[in-house]
Protein backbone atom coordinates (compact mmCIF):
# COMPACT_ATOMS: atom_id res chain seq x y z
CA UNK A 1 0.00 0.00 0.00
CA UNK A 2 1.49 3.25 -0.93
CA UNK A 3 2.15 5.93 1.71
CA UNK A 4 -0.32 8.13 1.02
CA UNK A 5 -2.80 5.62 1.23
CA UNK A 6 -1.15 4.53 4.89
CA UNK A 7 -0.97 7.89 6.45
CA UNK A 8 -4.73 9.31 5.45
CA UNK A 9 -5.65 5.57 6.97
CA UNK A 10 -3.88 6.40 10.26
CA UNK A 11 -5.00 9.73 9.97
CA UNK A 12 -8.87 8.89 9.66
CA UNK A 13 -8.40 5.99 12.44
CA UNK A 14 -7.19 8.91 15.15
CA UNK A 15 -10.23 10.74 14.15
CA UNK A 16 -12.90 8.08 14.66
CA UNK A 17 -10.93 7.17 18.20
CA UNK A 18 -10.38 10.72 19.40
CA UNK A 19 -12.88 13.03 17.70
CA UNK A 20 -15.85 10.55 17.42
CA UNK A 21 -15.39 8.59 20.12
CA UNK A 22 -15.91 5.25 18.85
CA UNK A 23 -15.27 2.08 20.83
CA UNK A 24 -11.68 0.32 19.97
CA UNK A 25 -13.97 -2.75 18.33
CA UNK A 26 -15.63 0.12 15.69
CA UNK A 27 -12.15 1.56 14.76
CA UNK A 28 -10.61 -2.07 14.13
CA UNK A 29 -13.43 -3.27 12.27
CA UNK A 30 -13.21 0.25 10.38
CA UNK A 31 -9.71 -0.56 9.67
CA UNK A 32 -10.23 -3.73 8.39
CA UNK A 33 -12.75 -2.48 5.67
CA UNK A 34 -10.54 0.27 4.92
CA UNK A 35 -7.64 -1.32 4.53
CA UNK A 36 -9.32 -4.09 1.85
CA UNK A 37 -10.65 -1.04 0.18
CA UNK A 38 -6.70 1.04 -0.28
CA UNK A 39 -5.25 -2.18 -0.84
CA UNK A 40 -7.95 -3.10 -3.47
CA UNK A 41 -7.40 1.22 -5.12
CA UNK A 42 -3.55 0.34 -4.81
CA UNK A 43 -4.04 -3.13 -7.21
CA UNK A 44 -5.74 -1.09 -9.86
CA UNK A 45 -3.24 1.67 -9.84
CA UNK A 46 -4.51 4.34 -7.90
CA UNK A 47 -1.37 5.78 -5.63
CA UNK A 48 -3.50 8.64 -4.02
CA UNK A 49 -7.32 8.65 -2.79
CA UNK A 50 -8.03 11.63 -5.06
CA UNK A 51 -7.32 9.24 -8.13
CA UNK A 52 -10.27 6.94 -7.20
CA UNK A 53 -13.40 6.54 -8.71
CA UNK A 54 -16.59 5.69 -8.55
CA UNK A 55 -16.10 2.54 -10.98
CA UNK A 56 -13.24 1.91 -8.51
CA UNK A 57 -15.38 1.68 -5.44
CA UNK A 58 -17.94 -0.56 -7.13
CA UNK A 59 -15.30 -3.20 -8.68
CA UNK A 60 -14.43 -3.43 -5.29
CA UNK A 61 -17.51 -4.00 -3.59
CA UNK A 62 -18.34 -6.43 -6.83
CA UNK A 63 -15.00 -8.66 -5.35
CA UNK A 64 -15.80 -8.77 -2.43
CA UNK A 65 -19.28 -10.31 -3.26
CA UNK A 66 -17.62 -12.64 -5.48
CA UNK A 67 -15.77 -13.96 -2.74
CA UNK A 68 -18.96 -14.91 -0.81
CA UNK A 69 -19.18 -11.97 1.63
CA UNK A 70 -23.04 -11.38 3.09
CA UNK A 71 -25.10 -8.58 2.17
CA UNK A 72 -24.84 -7.23 5.56
CA UNK A 73 -20.88 -6.77 5.32
CA UNK A 74 -21.30 -5.39 1.87
CA UNK A 75 -23.56 -2.82 2.89
CA UNK A 76 -21.44 -2.28 6.33
CA UNK A 77 -18.35 -2.11 3.85
CA UNK A 78 -20.08 0.86 1.50
CA UNK A 79 -20.50 2.38 4.20
CA UNK A 80 -17.39 2.95 5.71
CA UNK A 81 -16.19 3.56 2.41
CA UNK A 82 -19.02 6.76 1.84
CA UNK A 83 -18.07 8.05 5.88
CA UNK A 84 -14.53 7.80 5.08
CA UNK A 85 -14.43 9.73 1.79
CA UNK A 86 -16.90 12.58 3.12
CA UNK A 87 -14.18 12.84 6.03
CA UNK A 88 -11.61 13.12 3.22
CA UNK A 89 -13.54 15.72 1.69
CA UNK A 90 -14.39 17.55 4.39
CA UNK A 91 -11.12 17.99 5.49
CA UNK A 92 -9.40 18.56 2.27
CA UNK A 93 -7.92 15.80 1.16
CA UNK A 94 -9.29 15.38 -2.13
CA UNK A 95 -11.65 17.70 -3.57
CA UNK A 96 -14.56 15.43 -4.89
CA UNK A 97 -16.03 12.84 -3.23
CA UNK A 98 -16.51 10.00 -5.38
CA UNK A 99 -18.03 7.80 -2.97
CA UNK A 100 -21.53 9.95 -2.54
CA UNK A 101 -23.03 7.92 -4.69
CA UNK A 102 -22.03 4.84 -4.16
CA UNK A 103 -25.26 2.09 -3.29
CA UNK A 104 -25.03 -1.57 -1.67
CA UNK A 105 -27.45 -4.36 -1.80
CA UNK A 106 -30.09 -3.75 0.44
CA UNK A 107 -29.78 -5.83 3.76
CA UNK A 108 -32.45 -8.30 4.63
CA UNK A 109 -33.66 -7.72 7.86
CA UNK A 110 -33.89 -10.21 10.25
CA UNK A 111 -36.59 -10.61 12.70
CA UNK A 112 -33.55 -10.84 16.11
CA UNK A 113 -34.69 -13.55 18.76
CA UNK A 114 -36.07 -12.53 21.45
CA UNK A 115 -37.50 -14.40 24.85
CA UNK A 116 -41.17 -14.31 26.19
CA UNK A 117 -42.27 -12.84 29.00
CA UNK A 118 -42.70 -15.88 30.89
CA UNK A 119 -39.10 -17.15 29.86
CA UNK A 120 -37.82 -13.69 31.33
CA UNK A 121 -40.06 -13.89 34.54
CA UNK A 122 -38.50 -18.19 35.12
CA UNK A 123 -34.82 -16.71 33.72
CA UNK A 124 -34.85 -13.80 36.74
CA UNK A 125 -36.91 -16.06 39.78
CA UNK A 126 -34.00 -18.63 39.05
CA UNK A 127 -31.24 -16.13 39.20
CA UNK A 128 -32.63 -15.31 42.51
CA UNK A 129 -33.63 -18.60 43.59
CA UNK A 130 -29.62 -19.53 42.97
CA UNK A 131 -28.82 -16.16 44.99
CA UNK A 132 -30.49 -16.73 48.17
CA UNK A 133 -29.67 -20.83 48.13
CA UNK A 134 -25.54 -19.50 47.61
CA UNK A 135 -25.66 -16.15 49.61
CA UNK A 136 -22.16 -15.46 47.96
CA UNK A 137 -21.37 -11.92 46.37
CA UNK A 138 -20.99 -13.28 42.59
CA UNK A 139 -24.54 -14.64 42.84
CA UNK A 140 -25.77 -11.27 44.25
CA UNK A 141 -23.43 -9.59 41.77
CA UNK A 142 -25.27 -11.56 38.38
CA UNK A 143 -28.90 -11.06 39.70
CA UNK A 144 -28.46 -7.27 39.72
CA UNK A 145 -26.56 -7.78 35.80
CA UNK A 146 -29.48 -9.70 34.75
CA UNK A 147 -31.93 -7.53 36.24
CA UNK A 148 -29.94 -4.54 34.99
CA UNK A 149 -30.01 -5.42 31.24
CA UNK A 150 -33.27 -6.44 30.67
CA UNK A 151 -34.55 -3.88 33.20
CA UNK A 152 -33.51 -1.55 31.07
CA UNK A 153 -32.29 -2.69 27.81
CA UNK A 154 -28.98 -1.06 28.07
CA UNK A 155 -25.76 -2.62 25.45
CA UNK A 156 -23.25 -5.12 27.31
CA UNK A 157 -20.31 -2.45 27.04
CA UNK A 158 -22.94 0.25 28.61
CA UNK A 159 -23.35 -1.84 31.66
CA UNK A 160 -19.61 -2.52 31.78
CA UNK A 161 -19.06 1.13 31.85
CA UNK A 162 -21.53 2.01 34.56
CA UNK A 163 -19.91 3.72 37.96
CA UNK A 164 -21.19 4.07 40.88
CA UNK A 165 -21.82 7.92 40.24
CA UNK A 166 -24.06 6.86 37.39
CA UNK A 167 -26.95 5.93 39.62
CA UNK A 168 -29.20 8.05 40.96
CA UNK A 169 -30.83 6.70 44.08
CA UNK A 170 -33.57 9.30 44.20
CA UNK A 171 -35.06 9.33 40.56
CA UNK A 172 -34.36 5.31 40.29
CA UNK A 173 -32.03 5.84 37.46
CA UNK A 174 -28.74 5.27 35.53
CA UNK A 175 -26.47 7.58 33.22
CA UNK A 176 -25.49 5.65 30.40
CA UNK A 177 -22.40 6.99 27.81
CA UNK A 178 -23.71 4.86 24.44
CA UNK A 179 -22.04 4.67 21.04
CA UNK A 180 -19.85 7.52 20.13
CA UNK A 181 -19.77 8.70 24.04
CA UNK A 182 -23.47 10.06 23.56
CA UNK A 183 -25.26 9.89 27.62
CA UNK A 184 -28.57 9.48 27.93
CA UNK A 185 -30.64 8.95 31.42
CA UNK A 186 -32.73 5.33 31.70
CA UNK A 187 -35.10 4.23 34.27
CA UNK A 188 -34.83 0.87 36.20
CA UNK A 189 -37.95 -0.64 37.76
CA UNK A 190 -38.13 -1.41 41.13
CA UNK A 191 -36.92 -5.49 40.83
CA UNK A 192 -33.99 -4.11 39.28
CA UNK A 193 -33.52 -1.34 41.36
CA UNK A 194 -33.56 -3.76 44.38
CA UNK A 195 -31.20 -6.02 43.09
CA UNK A 196 -28.89 -3.25 41.90
CA UNK A 197 -29.09 -1.86 45.63
CA UNK A 198 -28.30 -5.21 47.33
CA UNK A 199 -25.06 -5.81 45.23
CA UNK A 200 -23.97 -2.27 45.77
CA UNK A 201 -24.48 -2.84 49.61
CA UNK A 202 -23.40 -6.27 50.51
CA UNK A 203 -21.98 -7.81 47.49
CA UNK A 204 -19.53 -5.44 46.03
CA UNK A 205 -17.88 -4.66 49.14
CA UNK A 206 -15.93 -8.52 49.42
CA UNK A 207 -15.37 -8.34 46.03
CA UNK A 208 -13.48 -5.07 45.92
CA UNK A 209 -9.73 -4.73 46.33
CA UNK A 210 -7.27 -1.56 46.82
CA UNK A 211 -6.91 -1.54 42.97
CA UNK A 212 -10.49 -1.35 41.80
CA UNK A 213 -12.15 1.18 40.11
CA UNK A 214 -15.42 2.94 40.50
CA UNK A 215 -17.12 0.52 38.73
CA UNK A 216 -20.61 -0.51 39.62
CA UNK A 217 -19.60 -4.19 38.67
CA UNK A 218 -16.98 -5.95 39.13
CA UNK A 219 -15.43 -9.42 38.54
CA UNK A 220 -14.01 -11.93 41.03
CA UNK A 221 -10.32 -10.59 41.49
CA UNK A 222 -11.60 -6.72 42.07
CA UNK A 223 -11.41 -5.21 38.01
CA UNK A 224 -13.89 -4.03 36.23
CA UNK A 225 -16.00 -6.59 34.74
CA UNK A 226 -15.25 -7.99 31.30
CA UNK A 227 -17.96 -7.93 28.62
CA UNK A 228 -17.11 -12.03 28.00
CA UNK A 229 -17.69 -12.66 31.81
CA UNK A 230 -21.55 -10.79 31.36
CA UNK A 231 -21.72 -13.10 28.12
CA UNK A 232 -21.22 -15.85 30.14
CA UNK A 233 -23.66 -15.06 32.99
CA UNK A 234 -26.82 -14.45 30.71
CA UNK A 235 -25.83 -17.56 28.40
CA UNK A 236 -25.32 -19.50 31.63
CA UNK A 237 -29.03 -17.98 33.16
CA UNK A 238 -30.76 -18.72 29.67
CA UNK A 239 -29.33 -22.53 29.49
CA UNK A 240 -31.04 -22.79 33.18
CA UNK A 241 -34.37 -21.41 31.78
CA UNK A 242 -36.48 -24.29 30.37
CA UNK A 243 -37.90 -23.21 26.82
CA UNK A 244 -35.96 -20.29 26.98
CA UNK A 245 -33.86 -19.59 23.44
CA UNK A 246 -29.64 -19.25 23.81
CA UNK A 247 -29.04 -15.21 23.45
CA UNK A 248 -26.45 -13.25 24.74
CA UNK A 249 -26.67 -9.79 26.77
CA UNK A 250 -28.07 -8.27 23.40
CA UNK A 251 -31.18 -10.42 23.75
CA UNK A 252 -32.57 -9.25 26.88
CA UNK A 253 -31.96 -5.53 24.98
CA UNK A 254 -34.19 -7.26 22.24
CA UNK A 255 -36.89 -8.62 24.90
CA UNK A 256 -37.05 -5.21 26.98
CA UNK A 257 -37.63 -3.56 23.79
CA UNK A 258 -40.51 -6.28 22.72
CA UNK A 259 -41.96 -6.46 25.65
CA UNK A 260 -42.19 -2.55 26.10
CA UNK A 261 -43.80 -1.88 22.96
CA UNK A 262 -46.28 -5.11 23.67
CA UNK A 263 -47.46 -3.59 26.68
CA UNK A 264 -48.21 -0.19 24.89
CA UNK A 265 -45.51 1.71 24.92
CA UNK A 266 -44.73 4.35 21.95
CA UNK A 267 -41.99 4.11 19.51
CA UNK A 268 -40.10 7.01 20.30
CA UNK A 269 -39.87 6.86 24.08
CA UNK A 270 -38.59 2.93 23.03
CA UNK A 271 -35.80 4.40 20.85
CA UNK A 272 -34.93 7.00 23.74
CA UNK A 273 -34.44 4.34 26.16
CA UNK A 274 -32.08 2.14 24.11
CA UNK A 275 -30.58 4.98 22.58
CA UNK A 276 -30.93 4.62 18.82
CA UNK A 277 -30.09 7.95 16.64
CA UNK A 278 -32.16 6.60 14.08
CA UNK A 279 -36.33 5.45 14.65
CA UNK A 280 -35.74 3.53 11.83
CA UNK A 281 -33.46 0.84 13.73
CA UNK A 282 -36.43 0.88 16.60
CA UNK A 283 -38.91 -0.24 13.98
CA UNK A 284 -37.66 -3.65 13.71
CA UNK A 285 -39.03 -3.97 16.66
CA UNK A 286 -42.73 -3.24 15.77
CA UNK A 287 -42.28 -6.36 13.26
CA UNK A 288 -41.66 -8.50 16.30
CA UNK A 289 -44.45 -7.21 18.13
CA UNK A 290 -46.48 -7.69 14.85
CA UNK A 291 -45.05 -11.09 13.95
CA UNK A 292 -46.05 -12.71 17.17
CA UNK A 293 -49.80 -10.95 17.10
CA UNK A 294 -50.03 -12.72 13.56
CA UNK A 295 -48.84 -16.13 15.15
CA UNK A 296 -51.45 -15.75 17.85
CA UNK A 297 -53.86 -15.00 15.53
CA UNK A 298 -53.42 -17.89 13.39
CA UNK A 299 -53.40 -20.27 16.16
CA UNK A 300 -56.43 -19.11 18.20
CA UNK A 301 -59.04 -17.43 15.66
CA UNK A 302 -61.30 -20.63 14.25
CA UNK A 303 -60.94 -19.37 10.50
CA UNK A 304 -57.51 -18.00 10.61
Amino acid sequence: MPEAHRRILASYLRHLAAERHLSEHTVRAYRADLTSLLEHLTRLGRGTLAEAGLGDLRSWLARQQTLGQARSSLQRRATAARVFFAWAQRTGEIENDPAGSLRSPKQQRRLPDTLERSEAQRMLEQAIAVAAEDGGPVALRDVAILEVLYGSGVRVAELCGLNQTDVDTDRRTIRVFGKGRKERTVPLGAPAFRALDRWLAEGREPLRTPESPAAIFLGERGRRIDQRVVRRIVHRALRLTDGAPDLGPHGLRHAMATHLLEGGADLRSVQELLGHASLATTQIYTHVTTDRLRRAYQQAHPRA
